[in-house]
């Protein structure tokens, strides 16, 4: 009987475990159905692109551009600017499908008089043509219309405010996009040595234009970025999605002085505009004691025969035969290595022919003449600039010996080679604008070389040299043997704290004693009190500097061509005042192929005798030379 009575309970206990079963096996099943399906959409399943698109919003990266950097001069006066100008589109379909037709109405009324201050403010269209043009693109359903021409901060101020725009950007379909322009206050004045930029890019890709191109990793900055994505309301940043502030980029602060600048681009136009067979012309001006660049002109003909504008600069990417500017050099080495120890040894000034060489002077048989002389000084070859004495110099002394033999005794040829390059006019030393050229030097190691080679390289052919490197050379006379490295750039700056102090560095700390730089400046003050350079005789102080004349030459090696015309290079270089320097200057002028002149002594003495007086009145560096000068 008990086992009868349990049997129902039995029964029933088994229907309850079956129907769990069953329940844990369906669940179980479809959980690996789930699982299985997730596994699909995860990294197998992708929707229709359409639908997606239509459903999903859509998401962009937007780019947030730094504010470049300024360029200050050297009395922080901006010579770089970037300013922000704002240009106006409109949505012309907000709150086109919810409006009421009295709604309606009424916002075609306020566009209406948009377009009144839309035609005041661009004068571009008349307000019935805004007004057209707003409400066809309505009719469109247009949603990103331009208005008008980008504007200041001034003219943005005044179009929010005109009615529509004023009830903001939900209402009115106003849209406003930023950017920055760069703006350059003092319009072309150094402009080949400040650079080009547009839109806080460089206009060209692959070369460094100036300073703005050199130091554009300064300048520009560190661009941000956002993502966007599209709504009702317009694009609106993703706030999901990472965000990537910008950071603006950092000031330069140079070494021009704009006013010294404006001084040398008037003193030189004012010399070269009138003169149609002139190719280009390059001044620059530089402090001895640092250096510092505190002025660079470089003007050529825009397409050969329009006017002067700074397109090249000519200053460091143009090299050439430097003519008799080369002959202090010459001087320098001899006085270094005591070969001679005054300047008024003499050579003999007889027919001019320099021995053993084609080299003839013809102006030392007038000198002899003039002089009632069979010799010649130093100091005075030195003053009528001739080549004579600079190639007898440089060949009697670091000649070949030829006794050694052929190929040998070429010890004291290589000892003078070896001084050019100590005195840094065989190298592009590091500058900071791109495309400073390297000096050509002749070695007798690598050509078949000649002591005519040698008497040429005295008196200033045969190498190549541009203006900057000239300059160099004479400031470190006029800084008593310190040679300075030129530089432009005197510190790096963020939020006018100095981050990244520059400025001066050295070269070559002595590249001659100061007894030597002293007798130099004897001979450099002779040229301009009584030699080639008398146009600087009766500047407002005392002057030390050479001049050199040299040809270029011709596809067939020629210095003139079948009519005669030859290429000027004319330079003067120099330093002043005289007995304190505090500047170093030099002039180049380029000719086309001419039948004139164009030497060291004519334009380019009288373009820094005019720079040279100006400044001594403006620069207080000047007030005790000046009182010395008056009195004498």
């Amino acid at each position: 009987m008990s086992t009868d009575a349990t049997t129902p309970k039995t029964k029933k206990r088994d229907r309850i475990g079956v129907i769990l079963y069953l329940l844990y096996v369906a669940m179980l099943i479809a959980s690996l159905v789930l699982i299985v399906r997730l596994v699909e959409i995860q990294f197998f399943w992708h929707p229709d692109p359409k639908i997606a698109g239509a459903l999903t919003p859509s998401n962009t990266i937007n780019v947030i551009e730094p504010a470049r950097g300024n360029i200050l001069d050297a009395e922080g006066r901006l010579l770089a600017i970037s300013c922000p100008i704002y240009q106006f589109y409109m949505d012309c379909t907000v709150l086109k499908d919810t409006n009421t037709p009295d709604q309606e109405q009424a916002w075609l009324g306020k566009a209406y008089e948009l377009s009144r201050g839309l035609a005041a403010e661009f004068g571009d269209r008349s307000a019935d043509q805004y007004y057209k043009l707003i409400k066809d693109s309505r009719a469109a359903g247009r949603k990103y219309v331009r208005l008008g021409r980008p504007v200041d901060r001034n003219g943005y101020n005044r179009i929010i405010e005109l009615p529509l725009f004023r009830e903001g950007r939900y209402r009115s379909g106003m849209i406003v996009e930023q950017e920055h322009v760069r703006q350059y206050p003092y319009g072309k004045l150094a402009r080949r040595t400040i650079g080009f930029v547009r839109n806080n890019k460089s206009e060209v890709t692959n070369t460094h234009i100036g300073l703005e191109g050199k130091f554009d990793y300064v300048l520009h900055g560190q661009e941000g970025r956002e993502w966007m994505r599209v709504t009702d309301y317009g694009r609106v940043r993703n706030s999901d999605s990472a965000y990537v502030k910008a950071v603006d980029g950092k000031d330069l602060r140079i070494t021009l002085n704009i006013d010294y600048q404006d001084i040398a681009d008037r003193a030189l136009r004012e010399q070269i505009t009138e003169e149609p067979d002139l190719e280009g012309a390059c001044l620059v001006l530089m402090e001895v004691s640092t250096g510092a660049i505190r002025a660079m002109v470089n003007l050529v003909r825009e397409d050969g025969d329009g006017p002067f504008e700074e397109i090249q600069n000519l200053a460091i990417g143009r090299k050439g035969e430097p003519g008799s500017v080369f002959k202090t050099v010459t001087l320098m080495s001899v006085l270094n290595d005591g070969f001679i120890k005054s300047l008024d040894e003499t050579l003999p000034a007889t027919n001019g022919n320099v021995a053993g060489t084609s080299i003839r002077d013809p102006h030392i048989p007038d000198f002899a003449r003039e002089h009632h002389t069979n010799r010649i000084s130093i100091l005075d070859g030195f003053k009528i600039s001739s080549n004579y004495v600079f190639a007898t110099l440089a060949i009697q002394n670091y000649g070949i010996d030829k006794s050694k033999g052929r190929g040998k005794g070429l010890e004291k040829t290589e000892r003078f080679l070896q001084n050019i390059y100590n005195y840094k006019l065989g190298e592009a030393f590091a500058f900071d604008l791109d495309g400073l050229q390297t000096p050509t030097i002749p070695s007798p190691s690598t050509r078949y070389w000649t002591d005519t080679d040698l008497g040429s390289i005295g008196f200033g052919y045969s190498t190549e040299e541009t203006p900057l490197h000239i300059l160099t050379f004479y400031n470190a006379i006029a800084n008593k043997g310190r040679m300075m490295k030129p530089y432009l750039v005197e510190d790096i700056e963020e939020h006018g704290i100095v981050t990244e102090r520059r400025g001066p560095g050295v070269l070559n700390a002595a590249i001659c004693s100061k007894a030597v730089a002293d007798t130099i400046t004897r001979a450099l003050k002779a040229v301009t009190e009584d030699g080639t350079a008398r146009h600087l005789k009766d500047a407002k102080c005392t002057v030390a500097g050479k001049t050199g004349t040299s040809f270029g030459t011709y596809a067939n090696g020629q210095y003139q061509d079948a009519y005669g015309r030859r290429k000027y290079q004319g330079t003067f270089v120099g330093f002043f005042p005289a007995e304190q320097p505090q500047y170093s200057i030099i002039c180049t002028v380029y000719s086309k192929p001419t039948s004139k002149q164009f030497q060291g002594g004519g334009i380019p003495a009288r373009a820094i005798r005019t720079v040279i007086d100006q400044l001594y009145n403006i620069d207080p560096c000047f007030r005790g030379e000046l009182k010395r000068h008056t009195t004498r």
